[in-house]
């Protein structure tokens, strides 16, 4: 029987990566002795490769704002690693703020470090045992994938066959990273614990029980369980589309007593938001029905993440429209209003609570754009017909319902 190593597993990734369409090189080569050498020991980004990026996302910014948002990435500015992981974060999204002379006018722009439209245009690169020094400290990390230049994704193997290399040793491992060469992790969007058979991914801030597998390659169905992991991983969510949207629409930062949690989709919320999202714009077309359809979730899936992500890419993807989330209960209502309050930065807007039936009337008789919260009774007439309570917990409520505003 052929004996596996890790380095047996490191190159049978590295081949899932090629045929994704990625590149290879190993970091021997792009390091300074090396023979194709593009970066010092203690630099983690390949600044050759994204200002070439940059140059071609933004032909339209002058060369010396396109070289102030480069400085601006490549520095940190808190003492804190999760503070810089998102402020990069919006960098990757939102594009870097630049300013700059446009004849007799101070203009601003922004400096794009991604092509989101047409994703051919970047370049997925995968490094293997690339070393990093930092305050003394030498690391290799196994494998780290790169984006114009931009190390996103960390993965860390153990041996399957050796019962003291674990998949939670390898997540001991990134956490020792992390202590030891944080300028690695400011940019960091996805980490990976993986023996080559089973796969985990997580965030930065994800504790071990919240690394999870991604079970599915298209959406459609569950992977076979005699598939590997990795490969599903890779083909299904380190496709340069999957990846790229992942990214974009797919990751928030909550901020709660000055705790930071970066969250990122299960498999499920992703493949569910982006079918509700294209059943929706089919309703909502000149042609369409207005009936966009239903999402079934089980207990603790993750039902509020979920509407989460698919407003922020409902926003983005049609126009800024006002969205109305309904309840039933006002406890439910406020959670929920927690939830959406706590990731502002993805839906780019702050959500608003109706407090009336009057409130409500005003908050919906603005032009566009906005996500108000409300409970199902602020529509029902003065006059109700009635209320019954089940039990305990399901209410059925039956009468007119008033219409409160004409939009569609």
């Amino acid at each position: 029987m052929p004996i596996i190593s890790e380095d047996n597993i490191e190159q049978l990734i590295i081949e899932e990566f090629l045929a994704l369409g990625y590149s290879h090189v190993h970091g021997t080569d792009i390091s300074p002795d090396g023979s194709a050498a593009e970066r010092g020991y203690d630099e983690v980004v390949l600044k050759h490769r994204i200002q070439r990026a940059i140059a071609k996302f933004n032909p339209g910014v002058p060369q010396d704002a396109q070289e102030a948002a480069l400085k601006r990435i490549l520095r940190t500015e808190s003492p804190h690693l999760h503070v810089n992981n998102q402020t990069f974060h919006q960098y990757l999204t939102e594009g870097v703020d630049v300013e700059y002379r446009k004849g007799e006018r101070i203009v601003g722009d922004k400096v794009w470090l991604v092509d989101y439209d047409e994703v051919s245009n970047n370049e997925f690169l995968v490094v293997n045992q690339l070393t990093i020094i930092e305050n003394n400290i030498t690391k290799r990390p196994d494998i780290i994938l790169y984006v114009n230049g931009l190390p996103l994704v960390v993965i860390e193997l153990k041996n399957a066959v050796d019962e003291t290399a674990t998949i939670q040793s390898a997540y001991n491992q990134l956490q020792t990273y992390k202590q030891q060469i944080p300028s690695l992790f400011v940019y960091n969007a996805l980490m990976v614990v993986s023996d080559g058979w089973e796969a985990l991914y997580g965030s930065l801030t994800s504790p071990k029980p919240f690394f999870v597998p991604w079970k599915s390659i298209d959406g459609h169905r569950l992977a076979d369980e005699t598939d590997p992991q990795m490969m599903v991983l890779a083909k299904g969510m380190l496709n340069k589309v999957v990846f790229l949207d992942l990214i974009r629409h797919f990751i928030l930062f909550h901020t709660q007593q000055e705790q930071i949690s970066k969250i990122v989709p299960r498999y499920h919320q992703y493949f569910a938001v982006n079918k509700a999202l294209e059943t929706t714009k089919r309703a909502t077309s000149e042609t369409g029905d207005q009936r966009a359809g239903v999402i079934w979730h089980t207990q603790g899936s993750g039902k509020s993440l979920s509407m989460v992500f698919y407003s922020g890419k409902l926003v983005w993807s049609l126009n800024n429209p006002t969205l109305v989330v309904l309840t039933d209960r006002n406890d439910l209502d406020d959670q929920l209003f927690d939830t959406f309050s706590l990731s502002q930065g993805l839906l780019r807007q702050t959500p608003v609570q109706a407090e009336s039936r009057e409130d409500l009337k005003q908050k919906l008789s603005v032009t566009s754009g906005g996500i108000v919260f409300t409970t199902i009774q602020k529509f029902l007439p003065e006059i109700q017909d009635r209320i019954e309570l089940a039990d305990g917990k399901t209410r059925n409520i039956k009468g007119q319902f008033e219409q409160l505003s004409d939009r569609r």
